[in-house]
């Protein structure tokens, strides 16, 4: 419904604002197009509502558009528009455009960098996001709430635990701990670094948890390998009155995946639809197939996605696909990445499995094959690879990497860790070969396997009393994570390596995944 006629600038610009506020994007911008209609320019009171419609409209062509009608107008020097733009450009993970408006910007405030931290952290570009905090920080202005969970976001996204100490010390000096979103932000940071004493210190010590907070911490537990007490806070969690919703039940599937409660998982599963109203999602039948597939009931997998009323997605089918590689189940596991390929051609995860279930069984001709087809179709594999942080010094390795200034050092060590866990019983398994080769060619391929490095890297510049912390981009290897067990026991060091999946605790030869993972 248009406004009355004779209506001023002013008037259109509240009912803007009202309409913005309340969701009701369209109409925000046709009462802007009849405001425009009558003759009347817009200010630098209306375009920041519309460039937040634009953006939650997930609308570039609007932001754009708005953009140059703000520089013709000469608009962009006042800075809550400049605001709004930097703020737009972000929710919409048009990151380079938020950045040039930014650094053109005479004058920022914390809403300036809040937003362009806030984008950044949300589309995954953590390492941009810590430098962006950095440049804040340096600048001298002071982080709010929203900039300080963010940055706690991108802390947890790029494994930098001690940057995420050093931002809860700001926190208590700022005294932002008050804040439900700074709370949660820590937790979840904490737990996602694999400092899960920390992450329990802060919920046990917050004011107040909503949902997401005991969720973040059910995820923590399981992600790190404790996964009954993961239900246990679930259990805390319902008797406190607060209701769980869709991400916590992801957390419950996984944490009993991960622990092989096969029943625990069943009744979950049933309680999420029967008890809470909460329709699985493929996120859900994932933890389920994962979960029947540890325990080698891929009958009863199959039979649920069979099921299934769900659209399902290709993370399903990779769960499957997994549960087949371990039970060197390779007709199914055919099955499954044919499902994969239709869902996405260019995901190279299907391959790569199919390729070492192949290759566990010896069927090198298959290998080669998978290999041609990768290689016509165009799919590359991300290479794995490892990182260890000394310092604040972030060290990278590959496979058989010599690279690293110290490599000769590392190599060294290397020796040194086999000689030794093979005198303590180790056989390497060259299951977890991918290569056709002699037995000690394969043998000599796993002990260079970049966790291996990075672990030997560990040992030479972390110190004795500080635990090992090792990051894997994809799964470790099998072999590497019997090898690194040992390790722990020979040395008497603590060692924490999160791979793709989840946390490995190692100390005095034994793994908090109960070697189920």
């Amino acid at each position: 419904m248009a406004l009355p006629a004779g209506t001023g600038r002013v008037a259109y610009n509240a009912a803007i604002s009202r309409c913005a506020r309340a969701g009701l994007y369209p109409r925000a911008f046709a009462l802007f197009r009849e405001m425009r209609g009558h003759g009347m320019r817009a200010d630098e009171y209306t375009l920041p509502p519309l460039l937040n419609a634009a953006a939650l409209l997930r609308a570039p062509p609007a932001a754009r558009a708005l953009h140059a009608l703000l520089l013709r107008a000469g608009l962009a020097s006042h800075l809550h528009v400049a605001n709004a733009l930097v703020d737009a450009y972000a929710k919409l993970s048009r990151l380079d455009a938020a950045r040039a408006v930014f650094d053109e910007m005479a004058r920022r405030d914390v809403v300036t960098w809040t937003s362009l931290l806030t984008g950044l952290a949300r589309a995954g570009a953590h390492d941009a996001a810590v430098r962006v905090y950095g440049g804040m920080v340096d600048e001298g202005v002071q982080p709010d709430e929203f900039a300080v969970a963010a940055v706690l976001s991108s802390c947890a996204g790029s494994t930098m635990l001690e940057l995420g100490r050093s931002v809860h010390a700001a926190v208590v000096r700022l005294g932002l701990e008050p804040f439900l979103s700074v709370g949660n932000s820590l937790v979840s940071m904490y737990a996602k670094t694999g400092a899960l004493q920390d992450a329990q210190m802060v919920f046990d010590a917050a004011r107040a948890r909503c949902t997401i907070t005991w969720t973040a911490l059910i995820v923590g537990y399981a992600q790190n390998g404790r996964g009954r007490q993961s239900l246990e806070i679930y259990t805390d969690m319902v008797r406190s009155g607060c209701r769980p919703d869709y991400v916590t039940f992801i957390g419950l599937l996984f944490a009993c995946s991960h622990a092989g409660l096969v029943d625990a998982g069943r009744a979950h599963f049933r309680s999420m639809v029967t008890d809470y109203g909460i329709t699985p999602g493929p996120d859900h039948y994932a933890c389920m197939v994962d979960l029947f597939g540890r325990a080698g009931r891929l009958e009863e997998a199959m039979d649920l996605l069979n099921r299934s009323t769900t659209e399902l997605d290709a993370t399903v089918w990779k769960a499957l696909l997994g549960a087949c590689r371990v039970h060197r189940n390779a007709e199914l596991a055919e099955r499954a990445a044919e499902m994969v390929w239709r869902l996405d051609p260019k995901d190279a995860v299907p391959y790569v499995m199919l390729a070492n279930l192949y290759s566990r069984a010896r069927r090198w001709d298959d290998v080669a094959r998978i290999r041609v087809l990768m290689k016509s179709r165009g799919i590359t594999k991300e290479p794995g690879c490892s990182w260890v942080g000394v310092n604040g010094v972030t060290h990278l390795f590959h496979v058989e990497d010599r690279g690293h200034p110290r490599a000769a050092e590392i190599y060294q060590k290397v020796e040194e860790m086999t000689e030794r866990i093979r005198a303590e019983g180790y056989v390497p398994d060259t299951d977890w070969a991918l290569q056709d080769e002699a037995p000690e060619g394969r043998e000599r391929g796993l002990a260079y396997h970049s966790e291996r490095l990075a672990v030997a890297f560990g040992l030479l510049a972390v110190p004795a009393a500080a635990p090992i912390r090792v990051f894997k981009n994809l799964r470790v290897c099998g072999d590497c994570h019997a090898a690194i067990k040992i390790v722990t026991k020979l040395y008497g060091r603590e060692i924490i390596l999160r791979d793709a999946n989840c946390f490995h605790h190692m100390k005095d030869g034994a793994c908090s995944c109960g070697d189920y993972w």
